[in-house]
């Protein structure tokens, strides 16, 4: 099966309807449990624990820095990259959802409320890295790595739950300010 990655010219015109991502209240869109290296798991709902993560994910076995507990990815990106929403999942996420996850919009420390669930953005970004440029190209890994990229937190965000619960996909997704 021969795999088409979306030019640059391609990304950058996507960029208009990434830039409209709802704010105010999102969409949990896609939930995807990494049970081991490389091995996806599509789930209706998935329990996000405080100590686990995304319970039965790979992360949870290595007990990873708390920080990086999550990742969050949005899927009008994920949508522009790849043209099978089969292969979403490649992009090693856990939580794509339909938000804006600029760093303007949810900066470092800012909660986020997945249906009952809370969780907490990280201050570590979230960078592609060697397996998403093998799976969406190298065209999209110079995309979301640039000015504009880093500013809306294409690659998605890093977080780690504060408060526990099941979250199922549909649910919604809303940025806590004080």
């Amino acid at each position: 099966m021969t795999v088409r990655h979306s030019s640059y010219a391609e990304l950058e015109a996507a960029l208009l309807e990434i830039e409209q991502s709802p704010r105010e209240r999102g969409t949990l869109s896609l939930i995807v449990r990494r049970p081991s290296t490389n091995e996806r798991e599509t789930l209706d709902a998935a329990t996000l624990d405080v100590e686990e993560g995304l319970v039965g994910d790979r992360w949870a076995v290595g007990k990873r820095r708390r920080v990086n507990q999550l990742t969050l990815i949005n899927t009008r990106l994920v949508a522009a990259l790849t043209h099978d929403r089969e292969r979403w999942s490649l992009a090693g996420d856990q939580l794509y959802v339909d938000f804006d996850l600029s760093a303007e919009h949810v900066p470092p420390g800012t909660r986020i409320r997945v249906g009952a669930a809370v969780i907490e953005v990280s201050p570590e970004p979230h960078t592609g890295c060697r397996k998403f440029a093998e799976r969406y190209g190298l065209e999209a890994q110079r995309f979301i790595s640039s000015e504009r990229g880093l500013a809306l937190s294409l690659r998605g965000i890093n977080a780690w739950v504060v408060k526990g619960a099941e979250v199922r996909v549909g649910d919604e997704v809303v940025a806590l300010f004080d």
